[in-house]
Parts: structure tokens; C-alpha cells; sequence
């Protein structure tokens, strides 16, 4: 199997296209990285907000045991 490119040197410089070709590659993987990132950015605000949704509803949850706890005494008395 013989290399499609003789050094380095003439890798990068792509048969003399070498703006093109690395212009399209940044050009695929900044969106790409860009991508990753905001999925990594919604999934940790997603995760934040059930987490704040599951202390309310706790939080509301033992208001209405205490409520119902108080009214339970008042009328035993």
C-alpha cells in the first residue's frame, strides 16, 4: 500500500488546496464541538431544574402533612 501523501509538509498542504480543505474541516468540527457543548450545557440545566421542581414539591408535600397534621390536633382538642 503506498501513502497517499509523501510527508507531512505535503499532508497539510493538501496538493496545494490546503486553505479549502482545512476551512471545510474547521468549518465541520467548530459546529460540531459547539453541538456537544450546548447538549452538555442543556442536560446540566435540565437535570438542575427537575432538581429544584422535586425539592418544591417536597417542600410543598410537607406543608400540607404539617397543615393537616395541625388541623388534626386542633380538632382532637
Amino acid at each position: 500500500m503506498k501513502p497517499a501523501f509523501a510527508s507531512w509538509e505535503a499532508f497539510f498542504a493538501m496538493g496545494g488546496y490546503h486553505f479549502f480543505v482545512w476551512l471545510a474541516v474547521a468549518f465541520t468540527l467548530l459546529p460540531l464541538c459547539g453541538l456537544v457543548l450546548h447538549t452538555f450545557w442543556q442536560r446540566h440545566r435540565l437535570l438542575t431544574e427537575i432538581r429544584q421542581r422535586h425539592a418544591r414539591e417536597r417542600r410543598i408535600r410537607a406543608a400540607k402533612t404539617k397543615k393537616a397534621a395541625g388541623e388534626a390536633a386542633g380538632e382532637a382538642l
